[in-house]
């Protein structure tokens, strides 16, 4: 994931949290504190807060259960030397899912990772999310900044029945509008003709996904229902249509 090239610090560390999909999980080890890292799957939700899915028998599930603080580090994988590109330290508190909540952590999770479809209904495997305190950015050499969650995360409030349809929205998408959705990649976001599918929705844009590539279509306005999505998209697609 090469991240384009942005300025504001929000910016680059929510393009981390909703394109990268493997981090760095930190947790305490049970009865001595000490610290243990490992390699994790990761997926955002609506907000941009990080989703897991863990087995029980995993050492760092019994490590956050004990002591749900975490710490997650992504980066923007570029070629080369890696320390020259983006990376976040996000802290929080590992949350399980609710019986309310887990239908959608595990599929906007499946979305962004559908080979976990074979074992994310084993009992021993949990939704977890990430619930941010803050986030440490580097985005280079002298750009260091520390961001509160309001900085970061994107704000729902008001955006109920956006997602709520999300499922609704995401399927109507991918059923009816794959052409037009590589018409947003190539044409507005500079990306490659590929099999592009929609991933999720929020406020502030879509979630576009081909293989491992990601982007992000970020709206000219916030959206919080359907039918401002759907006049947004209509109008974008012109847009896009007519860069041809």
């Amino acid at each position: 994931m090469s991240l384009p090239a942005k300025s504001d610090p929000a910016e680059i560390a929510r393009d981390l949290l909703r394109g990268g999909r493997q981090g760095a999980l930190a947790t305490l080890m049970t009865g001595t504190g000490d610290p243990y890292c490992s390699l994790v799957n990761v997926a955002p939700d609506s907000d941009g807060a990080p989703i897991l899915l863990i087995s029980a028998l995993a050492l760092h599930t019994k490590n956050l259960v004990s002591d749900p603080r975490v710490s997650l580090m992504l980066d923007e994988r570029r070629e080369g030397d890696p320390l020259e590109g983006a990376r976040i330290m996000l802290a929080g508190r590992a949350e399980r899912a609710t019986d309310r909540d887990v239908a959608r952590l595990r599929r906007r999770y499946l979305a962004f990772h559908p080979s976990a479809e074979g074992f994310a209904g084993f009992a021993d495997f949990s939704f977890f999310r990430i619930a941010p305190s803050g986030l440490h950015l580097v985005a280079g050499f002298g750009r260091i900044v520390d961001l509160p969650p309001e900085r970061f995360l994107i704000d729902l409030t008001g955006a109920d029945a956006l997602i709520a349809a999300e499922p609704e929205i995401v399927a109507h998408m991918n059923d009816d509008h794959r052409d037009t959705m590589n018409l947003y990649a190539t044409r507005l976001l500079g990306g490659p003709s590929a099999d592009w599918h929609c991933a999720g929705c929020d406020p502030q844009g879509l979630d576009l996904l081909a293989g491992h590539r990601w982007l992000r279509l970020v709206f000219p306005h916030r959206v919080e229902n359907p039918a401002a999505l759907r006049a947004t998209l209509k109008d974008l697609a012109v847009k896009a249509r007519a860069r041809g």
